[in-house]
């Protein structure tokens, strides 16, 4: 049975022995989904998550137009409230907004092929309005907040259509981006207004708060579109099986039934959101803040002062929350997953349970470790019972697991070790042609701005995670990395570029990296035939600004490496010596073309 399937456990221990949340308990008595969602979120908080729904399918629409869309199922929601047996209050909410969005004059002089959604069923309807959302895209301006010397007296005069706008434009710009994290990025905004406009300086003053908004928007956004598309390409068992990993390392102190409860209910959210149900996904996610917040002395001693905070602040609040302290007490894992006689019988009594369990334990004991390693520390383990539990003598045969195992440890470990090393060695500049070296002989047929563009983003991770306590190095590297790999990934879907990147793309969730970085030169590749216009230079480089130099020197570099993948370190140094020689030589020349010529 392979990893994926072991959370197949989760559903089962949660409907036996799990008391459900309220919410499931609550849905069953109401007739209509959109009273009941109005009902808990009140008119200002459904009206917001409303316009957001709707900005994030009609990127193009403008705020008047999206505003006047939000009204009308705002007085569906006000009426089906009053009587939930009133028209079209019984249908489900996903095809309330999808229905809205069909009947809008001239879909498809707008969005085009978009339009042709509309004659799909649901669920087929919504999947095929999701494939037309675009990510960041270049014809929404980022948000413009009105001048310094007006901005205080229009949110004092119109706060709901300052915030209105922001939320907006945030939305359309991130299409995948959860609406209970742009509510708190425009409750974060909200905070700044109120702050500097007290301040004799506004403008400088929301400057600064606008960039930690802005970077926080960034990083959330990314994150959030990598779980939508995890959840898409390898199923919700692979996700909720990366966040029992998770969720146990963040709570390592609540028990096993409680952790279950939190990851079945957080990979529902997920997926609403993911699908573009932001009503019951605003909803649902304040139900589930609610309930950890009931039992913080269960789950943690680090989300008193998120539990504090209004509804639209709380849930995202939680979820940046620092893991709570390990137990002290915690016993060794070698005792009863190694050493006790028993195990194979334990794993074979119940094969889901046992290893839903060993990651449970194995996370909570484990904060400074990916969940892709302790995916993968696990389906080692799986491997090795499967193995042992058939032969005559099993304690023998699993009693060197811990070795094993250590084995993914190490090859995490040293893979960010090295790069590390390499990054404060040598400095960002010489980390990002090695990075462009490895890349461009694993995959020479990505066009060389990719390549740069993916170079740049490992760096900027090596930067970012590289400067971390050792203890959060290796989340840190291998959870950003697998977002540029998720994103390498994606364009293999529509471009494909090697069987090699093919297969670890599609093999599995939790070995990707490890396969990208074992990764060999692609021997089927064909090198384009040699082109000496792409190695001639002009005078152009001798006025080059620095960072125009060092950017000609790097796709020269990955240009060709591209013509010759087969060179070695040696031969790449040399050349790249000689062209320092060459620039330095000729720029100095009253000729500066021939010189460039001859050499």
């Amino acid at each position: 049975m392979k990893w994926v399937t072991l959370i197949s456990f989760i559903f089962l221990f949660s409907s036996a022995t799990a008391r459900n949340l309220q919410r499931v308990a609550r849905d069953s008595g109401h007739k209509s989904e959109i009273a009941h969602r109005y009902n808990d979120l009140k008119e200002e908080t459904f009206k917001a998550v409303t316009l957001i729904t709707f900005a994030q399918y009609l990127q193009r629409c403008s705020y008047e137009g999206l505003s006047n869309l939000a009204k009308d199922i705002l007085a569906l929601a006000q009426t089906c409230a009053a009587n939930e047996d009133a028209p079209d209050c019984a249908k489900p909410l996903p095809s309330i907004f999808l229905d809205k969005i069909c009947q809008v004059e001239q879909l498809r002089d707008s969005y085009g092929a978009m339009a042709d959604c509309c004659a799909k069923e649901d669920p087929e309807r919504n999947e095929c309005f999701l494939s037309f959302k675009v990510l960041q895209p270049d014809f929404v301006q980022p948000y413009q907040r009105p001048a310094s010397d007006v901005i205080c007296k229009e949110y004092q005069d119109n706060r709901v259509s300052l915030l209105g706008h922001f939320i907006y434009t945030v939305a359309r710009r991130n299409p995948y981006l959860y609406a209970p994290t742009i509510l708190s990025l425009a409750a974060d905004y909200e905070h700044a207004l109120q702050s500097c406009c007290k301040e004799s300086d506004v403008n400088t003053c929301l400057d600064e708060k606008a960039i930690v908004i802005k970077e926080r928007a960034k990083k959330v956004s990314m994150k959030q579109h990598y779980f939508c598309e995890v959840i898409k390409k390898f199923g919700e068992r692979t996700f909720k099986a990366n966040l029992l990993a998770r969720i146990s390392q963040k709570y390592p102190k609540a028990p096993l039934a409680e952790i279950i409860k939190i990851v079945e209910e957080s990979g529902g959210i997920h997926k609403e959101c993911c699908e573009g149900d932001m009503i019951e996904c605003m909803d649902d996610r304040a139900e589930l803040a609610a309930y950890v917040c009931s039992k913080q002395d269960l789950f943690s001693s680090k989300i008193k002062e998120c539990c504090e905070k209004p509804l639209v602040e709380r849930s995202q609040c939680i979820m940046e929350a620092d893991f709570d302290d390990k137990p002290e007490d915690l016993p060794s894992l070698v005792e009863k997953y190694i050493q006790d006689k028993e195990v194979c019988k334990s794993f074979e009594a119940g094969h889901d349970e046992f290893l839903s369990e060993f990651v449970y334990e194995y996370s909570r004991r484990h904060p400074e470790f990916s969940t892709q390693l302790i995916l993968r520390v696990a389906k080692g383990y799986e491997a090795l019972l499967e193995k042992c539990c058939k032969t005559d003598n099993p304690a023998e045969c699993y009693g060197n697991a811990v070795e094993e195992l250590n084995k993914h440890i190490q090859e995490t470990q040293d893979v960010v070790k090295t790069n590390c090393d390499l990054l404060n060695a040598h400095g960002e500049a010489d980390f990002l042609k090695a990075i462009l070296i490895r890349y461009t002989k694993k995959m020479p047929q990505v066009s060389t701005d990719t390549l740069l563009e993916i170079g740049k983003k490992m760096t900027a991770i090596g930067t970012k995670c590289c400067t971390l306590p050792e203890d959060r190095r290796l989340p840190c590297s291998e959870g950003y990395l697998s977002m540029v790999i998720q994103d390498m990934c994606k364009r293999q879907e529509t471009t494909p570029i090697n069987d090699q990147v093919s297969h670890c793309c599609s093999d599995s969730y939790a070995y990707r990296r490890p396969c990208f970085t074992a990764m060999g030169i692609d021997t089927k590749y064909v090198p384009p035939a040699f082109d000496p216009e792409m190695f001639s230079f002009d005078e152009k480089l001798c006025t080059a600004t620095p960072a125009e130099r060092a950017s000609g020197e790097t796709k020269l570099l990955v240009n060709l490496i591209k013509r010759k993948p087969q060179m070695t370190e040696e031969q790449i140094k040399t050349i790249a010596d000689g062209f320092t020689t060459m620039v330095e030589k000729c720029c100095k020349q009253s000729d500066i073309d021939t010189c460039f010529g001859e050499e």
